[in-house]
């Protein structure tokens, strides 16, 4: 049974009790995907209550015919995928197009991002914008010198207006993985990198969460095979060291989102000790916390014997419901929306 009931939940000195998780639908993105191999979804709302999800989609992942593709909900249904970006850079040269990532900024603007290269040691970052709710972008803007944007995770904006972009970087021997953020203005410009000391773990991926006080948590996978957190108290500029939650991950992106009522929301593949990405992301799993810290599973999203669910993506809207999107099998990209109900 995947709505699952909790009562008088204690999570460190946080007492709270939910009614239940309960499913409001599960649906794929496509009826008729235009490629055999898709990846890496993004969503995020628009004003009036509209979606928009990208991901990226090929003959294979790397290949260089992956482009960015994007799919608007409205009137209760999903369009039909369009491209909305491709790796070509010129006439004889062309790479896969990587990790969409979108986000709808408070004055309503709504931004693209992604990456461009051969593989994720060497790409580089972009951006485009669209003006008619993503039905149709504006021509690719190259990010500066140094700066990818956000990698997988969605940005999110501070008290001030500034977006703040969760980053990481992959050495070319593959055997060094660093987070960092990125921060920007309002509108994508102004980028500034803020470092993270990553000398305890191999860490890529970041989600960012809130906390009252202005204080921020990043979530990230690692190669440790556990998630892998650092805080900051002051709007991104400085982090704590890294240390490691008691949540087994298997080398696999995870998501996150703090809810309008303070309550922390993680979806991930769950793994056991010893465990690649391999072993693990045959399930996927929602999981709460009221500290980012402690958390309790409360839905089973997938749990198969064999297969890929992961890359999961999360947010709330302003009705309150979750919205999560994630691969399914690297065929199709699966939306569920769930409903929290606090007693």
């Amino acid at each position: 049974m995947k709505s699952v009931l909790l009562s008088c939940m204690l999570v460190g000195s946080f007492l709270f009790s939910y009614a239940q998780v309960s499913l409001v639908k599960e649906e794929f993105l496509m009826q008729h995907p235009p490629v055999p191999a898709v990846h890496a979804s993004t969503i995020t709302e628009l004003p009036g209550g509209q979606l928009v999800a990208s991901w990226f989609g090929g003959s294979r992942e790397s290949a260089p015919d992956v482009c960015i593709y994007t799919s608007v909900f409205t009137k209760g249904k999903w369009s039909a995928p369009a491209i909305a970006a491709t790796g070509i850079v010129d006439d004889k040269t062309r790479y896969a197009a990587w990790n969409p990532v979108l986000i709808t900024t408070r004055a309503h603007k709504l931004i693209l991002f992604y990456k461009v290269g051969p593989n994720p040691r060497e790409w580089w970052g972009l951006m485009k914008y669209s003006t008619d709710k993503g039905r149709t972008w504006s021509k690719e803007e190259k990010l500066p010198e140094g700066i990818l944007g956000p990698i997988k995770n969605k940005p999110v904006q501070l008290a001030n207006g500034t977006i703040l972009h969760p980053s990481s970087t992959e050495s070319k021997d593959e055997k060094q993985w660093h987070i960092h953020v990125e921060l920007s203005d309002s509108n994508g410009h102004n980028w500034r990198s803020i470092p993270i000391n990553c000398d305890t773990f191999g860490v890529i991926q970041p989600s960012a969460l809130f906390y009252p006080g202005g204080r921020l948590q990043l979530l990230c996978r690692s190669r440790q095979n556990v998630i892998v957190q650092t805080f900051s108290d002051d709007n991104g500029e400085t982090w704590s060291p890294l240390t490691r939650q008691t949540i087994l991950n298997p080398n696999s992106g995870i998501d996150a989102v703090t809810t309008k009522s303070g309550l922390q929301v993680l979806i991930y593949n769950p793994a056991k000790m010893g465990a690649d990405w391999s072993d693990g992301r045959n399930e996927l799993r929602v999981a709460v916390s009221k500290d980012g810290e402690n958390w309790r599973d409360v839905y089973e999203l997938e749990k198969q014997p064999e297969g890929e669910f992961s890359y999961p993506a999360v947010i709330q809207t302003k009705d309150g419901l979750l919205h999560i999107t994630y691969t399914y099998n690297r065929q199709n990209i699966k939306h569920v929306v769930l409903k929290l109900k606090k007693m």
